[in-house]
C-alpha cells in the first residue's frame, strides 16, 4: 500500500462525516439507523443516496446544489472516498455524509422509508451471466431499496454500459415500474439536469473513449 493511500486512510479516520462501520458493527445496529435526520444532520429535510460514489463528486455537485437535501454517498473504497469528503470540508457543506461499506449491508444503515431518492452512478455492470444478481439494479437489491425508501422514491441511473442500460429497462417493464425518463445517449436527448451538468471522474473517462451516456429515471414501488 502506497504512502499516499495510507495518509488518506489515516485521514478519514478525523472525517466526523465519513463512516468506516465493520461488518459485525453493521451487524449489530448502526447507531444512525433511522436516525441519520434527527442525529446527525439535525433537520428533517429528504435523503439522498448515491451508490458507488467513487470519489464523490456526484454526492458533493447534489449537495452544493440542494442545501435542503441531505446527501450519503457509499462506497468501498477509502482513498477514493477521502477526495469526496474532503471537497465536502473545504466547501463546509453540512448536508453530506459518506459510508464505507458493501452496497449489500444498506439495509443495515437506513430505516424503513428513510431514502427518499437514489443515484446509481456508473456501477459495475457484472457483465458474466452469472453475476446478474449482483447488479444494483436486479430485483434482489430493488428489494433491499424497497426496505429503505419511503413511498414514491425516485431511482436514477447513469452508465456508459448498453447491456446494463437495457438490463434495467426490462427489469423496469418486467415489475411494470413507473418510467420517468429513459435515454441511450444524454448529449442527444437531454435528461434530468443533474444528470447531464454534474460528471465524475469516471463519466469523463468513458467519455475519453467515446462511450455514450445511457440515463433512466423510473419509480419504485
Amino acid at each position: 500500500m502506497t504512502k499516499r493511500k495510507l495518509s488518506r486512510f489515516a485521514e478519514n479516520k478525523t472525517f466526523a462525516h465519513l463512516f468506516e462501520p465493520t461488518y459485525f458493527q453493521l451487524l449489530e445496529g448502526f447507531p444512525l439507523k433511522g436516525k441519520w435526520k434527527s442525529d446527525f444532520f439535525k433537520n428533517n429535510n429528504p435523503i439522498v443516496v448515491e451508490l458507488g460514489c467513487g470519489k464523490g463528486e456526484f454526492t458533493v455537485g447534489l449537495a452544493s446544489k440542494y442545501p435542503d437535501k441531505n446527501f450519503v454517498g457509499l462506497d468501498m473504497k477509502g482513498a477514493r472516498m477521502w477526495r469526496g469528503a474532503k471537497t465536502t470540508l473545504e466547501n463546509t457543506l453540512t448536508n453530506v455524509a459518506f459510508v464505507r461499506c458493501h452496497i449489500e449491508l444498506i439495509e443495515n444503515l437506513f430505516d424503513i422509508g428513510e431514502v427518499s431518492e437514489i443515484w446509481i452512478t456508473f456501477p459495475d455492470p457484472q457483465p458474466q451471466t452469472g453475476r446478474i444478481k449482483k447488479r444494483l439494479t436486479s430485483p434482489r437489491f430493488l428489494n433491499r431499496f424497497r426496505n429503505i425508501a419511503e413511498k414514491g422514491c425516485i431511482i436514477h441511473l447513469k452508465t456508459d454500459n448498453t447491456g446494463f442500460y437495457e438490463f434495467t429497462r426490462q427489469i423496469i417493464k418486467d415489475q411494470n415500474l413507473e418510467l420517468l425518463f429513459e435515454t441511450d445517449d444524454v448529449d442527444k436527448k437531454p435528461a434530468h439536469e443533474d444528470a447531464v451538468t454534474i460528471r465524475t471522474f469516471y463519466e469523463e473517462m468513458f467519455r475519453s473513449k467515446g462511450e455514450t451516456i445511457k440515463y433512466l429515471e423510473f419509480v419504485l414501488k
